[in-house]
């Protein structure tokens, strides 16, 4: 509708409000246009995106690239449902198992998807090849996980907020503490039923929560000694953001185009999505090698919209662009930079405890308790100040900039944060 271009911002939010379910609460800013590492609002103001769509939108907002893949297939094939073969699926699904070093791919639509559709394979998995009883298998999960927000998912999610009056829930789920080797250990050692263990190489929701040095490996030798599938939710970890590839690889200094160094963690099992397509069209896909994948059998599994032509071919474009403008190492060299800029300023704050993440997947840790509103307040002033960010627990501000930024853009958001945090500041 022609009125929508001339919509003041309280009236989109009205809007929202009345006819929309209240299922969120977004920042108060009305956007309405994205290039790159900004965002504009319907009143033409300029911001920095540090949010970039959780993560969806490392290759920065509205990639040429990628938009162009997608215009481009539109004009030409949308949708044939998997009932026949379409041209864009088949180059896709070769590129992006090499690109990740996996035999096949089972390409779904969103996160929460390709988790449920991970958490099918490592069952149907362990009765049919492992040899557990069936109805009997069990997956390991960590406390303070967050992989979405279906039935299933949020049976084995600590947040109170998602599980609240949704029961009855899912049963088969063993939770245990995050990075906390022994008490995988334990719990392997006295189940003789367990299909898997599915992990957050970092935990993002949760605040951004980096794992003790070896810990991954140290886990993934566990479920190797008991014959358990390794599951990586890499959806907002993965696709370069932590500067590597995927959170799951080794220490390699990310100076290879492709960050293909020996990676410490090969997961058994791989969940992607989000900047998987740029964050211009809902693709998430499952990697996993022959002998795990060849369980899905036709009819056991799938989805209308899955591998659909738009679809391959935007995530190929999004890939190719992770690859040709080294988004990894830029990622890695620029969280280095922001992380240290912090730490300087964290020294002598009297309101910000500390800073921590990988690449530039980042939180500061506010010095408050989490029913307080003021990292609220300080997201409401770093708005008003040319920056977007949102909290998370509470007292925890999340930090995850276009991959695409420069290193002069950096700098300039870092002086917007600290400025706005010195007003904050506790005297």
């Amino acid at each position: 509708m022609a009125i929508l271009n001339k919509i003041t911002p309280q009236e989109a939010i009205n809007l929202e409000h009345k006819y929309g379910a209240h299922n969120y609460h977004p920042l108060p800013v009305v956007l309405s246009k994205g290039d790159g590492v900004f965002v504009w609002d319907v009143e033409g103001n300029r911001y920095y995106d540090f949010l970039s769509a959780y993560s969806s939108v490392n290759q920065g907002h509205c990639h040429p690239s990628i938009v162009k893949a997608m215009t481009e297939q539109a004009q030409t094939l949308t949708l044939t449902s998997r009932a026949f073969h379409n041209d864009q699926l088949g180059p896709y699904e070769e590129f992006v198992t090499k690109y990740f070093g996996f035999d096949k791919v089972l390409p779904m639509n969103t996160g929460a998807e390709a988790v449920e559709t991970a958490l099918k394979i490592a069952r149907k998995w362990s009765y049919e090849v492992k040899g557990i009883p069936e109805n009997e298998a069990q997956i390991i999960v960590c406390e303070n996980n967050f992989h979405g927000r279906t039935t299933t998912i949020i049976s084995f999610s600590n947040d109170p907020v998602a599980r609240d009056n949704f029961g009855p829930f899912t049963s088969g789920f063993i939770k245990i503490p995050y990075d906390d080797s022994a008490a995988l250990e334990e719990t392997l050692k006295n189940n003789s039923t367990i299909a898997a263990f599915l992990v957050e190489p970092i935990q993002g929701e949760a605040g951004v929560y980096v794992p003790s040095e070896g810990y991954l490996a140290k886990a993934k030798a566990l479920c190797e000694a008991h014959n358990v599938l390794f599951i990586a939710d890499e959806v907002q970890t993965g696709i370069a953001r932590t500067g590597r590839l995927l959170a799951t690889c080794g220490n390699c200094s990310c100076e290879n185009k492709d960050c293909s160094g020996t990676p410490e963690v090969k997961p058994d099992v791989l969940i992607l999505g989000k900047a998987l397509s740029g964050g211009v069209y809902p693709v998430s896909a499952v990697l996993a090698n022959d002998s795990i994948m060849n369980v899905i059998t036709p009819g056991s599994h799938g989805s209308t919209f899955g591998g659909n032509p738009i679809a391959a071919a935007v995530a190929l474009a999004a890939l190719k662009v992770v690859q040709d403008e080294d988004l990894t190492e830029n990622a890695y060299r620029l969280g280095n930079l922001f992380r240290a800029s912090l730490n300087t300023y964290i020294e002598a704050s009297t309101i910000v405890k500390s800073v921590r993440g990988k690449g530039l997947l980042n939180a500061i840790l506010i010095d408050d308790h989490e029913e307080s509103d003021t990292a609220w307040n300080i997201c409401l002033k770093l708005r008003d100040n040319g920056l977007l960010a949102k909290p998370t627990h509470g007292n925890i501000i999340r930090f995850a900039p276009p991959l695409v930024m420069s290193e002069a853009q950096l700098l300039d958001c870092v002086d917007i944060i600290i400025r706005t945090l010195k007003d904050f500041e506790k005297s």
